[in-house]
Order: structure tokens, then sequence, then C-alpha cells
């Protein structure tokens, strides 16, 4: 269990995990509801799950107690998480899932990229070598053959 909770490799493959979920429990969801609706569900519920996660963990903070560039940029983090969800629910409404969900892993594609950019961090030629397979994967997985 120390494992777990130590280890970021763990805590990405079950982000994973909850995000494939995610894109089957959404498709299901959204048969005959408007995807925009669909999203502000989906909004409440983690605001109320994340605030017990908070409140049964100990693990709130006063909100003074975080920077200003904090703040900011997780102000900036939620509106782009909005645009990504609305984006994302309005695509799975209109196509199919197995189609949508690689397309939106392009983020893998563009996180290395802007990391290497507005970051300064540096990736190796065999991290190259898979952001360039997960891009060329994600583009043969979208494509209606």
């Amino acid at each position: 269990m120390k494992y777990l909770s130590s280890s970021w490799q763990a805590w990405a493959l079950l982000s994973a995990a909850f995000a494939a979920l995610t894109a089957i429990f959404a498709k299901i969801g959204i048969e005959n509801v408007n995807s925009d609706f669909a999203t502000f569900i989906r909004t409440i519920v983690i605001l109320i799950a994340i605030g017990l996660m908070l409140f049964f963990t100990g693990n709130w903070q006063a909100p003074a107690s975080v920077s200003g560039k904090s703040w900011l940029f997780l102000v900036l983090s939620g509106l782009a998480t909005g645009a990504s969800w609305l984006c994302y629910f309005r695509a799975l409404k209109i196509g199919n899932a197995a189609q949508v969900a690689p397309v939106d892993k392009l983020s893998v594609v563009l996180v290395a990229i802007f990391a290497v950019l507005f970051l300064g961090e540096r990736l190796s030629l065999a991290h190259w070598l898979g952001v360039c397979m997960v891009g060329c994967g994600a583009v043969l997985l979208a494509l209606k053959i």
C-alpha cells in the first residue's frame, strides 16, 4: 500500500483506468441528454466527491494560504479543464467513444511539447519516439477504415 501512495506510475495508471471508464459511462449517459448539461451534472458530482474527500482526509487548506500565482494558474487550469470537458462530451455525443478518446489523448503529445516549450523540461530521443508513437496511434484509432 505504501508503494501506491508514493508512486506516480500507480496513480497515473489509475487515472488512465478512470478516464477510460469516464468515456464509457459518459457515452451511455449522454444518449438522451444535451452534452453541455451532462458536463454540468458531471461537474456537480465531482465537486461533491472532492469536497467529501477533502473533509474526510483532513486535507482542506485555507484559501488565503494559496499564493496569488497559484490561484491564477489553478483558475486557468480549471477553465481549461471545463473547456476540455465540454468539448469531450460534445465529441462523445456525436462520435464513437473508441475514436473520440484516442484523439482526446493527443493531449499527451501536446503536454510533451508544451512542457519542453514552457516548462523547460527535456525529453530524450526515446521519449520523443514514444510521443510520436502516441500521436500516430491516436490518429490511426481515429481513422474510420
